[in-house]
């Protein structure tokens, strides 16, 4: 189906806050901006997906390490 947002209200601003936050966090942009760039080999897809993995790793180990000194 796809995503969706309620309009409460009248209020189409928020209703597009939801829906770009929802968005971002499927990562539904992501993949039609990838589709769009063309055909990738499976080895250089792999090596992307890779460094994407390594680097949010990352990311999710410094926010936790910052957790556990509060």
């Amino acid at each position: 189906m796809g995503t969706t947002a309620v309009v409460k209200n009248g209020n189409v601003d928020a209703a597009l806050k939801v829906l770009r936050q929802k968005n971002a966090k499927d990562g539904s942009s992501k993949k039609i901006r990838d589709r769009q760039e063309g055909y990738l080999k499976k080895g250089v897809r792999r090596r992307i997906e890779k460094e994407t993995n390594t680097k949010n790793c990352r990311k999710r180990n410094r926010n936790r390490d910052r957790n556990r000194d509060k």
